[in-house]
């Protein structure tokens, strides 16, 4: 089985559709594919293939702190080292966390002197699981509520994906990370086999591209660029980039009506255009 992360620094580029159109592209070759959504925070691959997410398969836990205020001697240490300043003191008074802000890292707990803090789990994201066709599935991971590090979710996704992979004998893994070169998506793309970096022919796409290229160079993972809307745009930009890192264009996908159609229907597993 190869393993393919489809990135892209720049949101808005078409991230999810070519995760779909290559899906596409290797069904129609004879092969076996699942797509790993590994944008936790704004999954929307299931939309762009016409399914639901119903009940979830498996969930994902993280660790909080809680306050025993029997204990607590309102000493302010844990406030001080909070790196994420998720912990509220007013003068007097007991701190407060604020899981929203929370990275869960238990420096509190472990720095406080009078064991005041517990540690308390929660549900921090769900994972569904769709099948498409005979050969085809879908991963889904998704935050729930207000997630500081969506790393830990990405990694569950991508883990539970894998081992669905192995036991459904999928010829190809495709993980669509989400936007930037933040932790999560440094995770979904982590022991990948090639990465398709997707951009547009923008400036901000071209600065965007060179960028997640770099990231992609640090992390040893090859890549290829996929320039959509090809026939728009400053196509010159992103030769340029391509150039200057070594690396091929490998699809330039034109703009389409017939696809913008099936991209806002939930019809865009029956487009093939690579």
């Amino acid at each position: 089985m190869k393993t393919i992360a489809v990135t892209g620094g720049k949101g808005g580029t078409g991230k999810s559709t070519v995760s779909v159109l290559l899906a596409n592209k290797l069904r129609k070759e004879g092969k076996k594919v699942l797509i790993a959504d590994c944008d936790v925070e704004c999954p929307n691959d299931y939309l762009l293939l016409g399914q639901k997410l119903e009940k979830a398969k498996g969930k994902v836990f993280a660790q909080f702190p809680k306050l025993n205020k029997k204990r607590c001697t309102k000493c302010g240490l844990c406030v001080k080292n909070c790196r994420s300043n998720a912990i509220f003191q007013a003068p007097g008074e007991y701190p407060i966390f604020i899981h929203e802000l929370c990275s869960g890292c238990g420096l509190c707990w472990h720095l406080c002197p009078h064991q005041a803090i517990k540690i308390e789990k929660k549900v921090t994201g769900e994972i569904f699981e769709n099948r498409v066709d005979d050969n085809f599935w879908l991963v889904t991971g998704q935050v729930v509520g207000v997630v500081d590090e969506t790393g830990p979710i990405v990694t569950k996704v991508k883990d539970y994906a894998l081992k669905l992979a192995k036991k459904v004998k999928a010829d190809y893994l495709l993980a669509d990370t989400s936007v930037g070169m933040h932790c999560g998506v440094i995770r979904a793309i982590i022991g990948s086999d090639l990465a398709y970096a997707v951009t547009e022919p923008t400036p901000l796409g071209a600065h965007d591209l060179e960028l997640i290229l770099e990231l992609l160079k640090t992390l040893k993972v090859p890549a290829k660029i996929v320039l959509n809307q090809a026939d728009l745009g400053q196509k010159r930009l992103i030769s340029k980039i391509a150039q200057k890192m070594g690396v091929e264009i490998k699809y330039k996908i034109p703009y389409s009506k017939r696809l913008v159609q099936a991209y806002s229907t939930g019809e865009l597993g029956r487009i093939n255009i690579l």
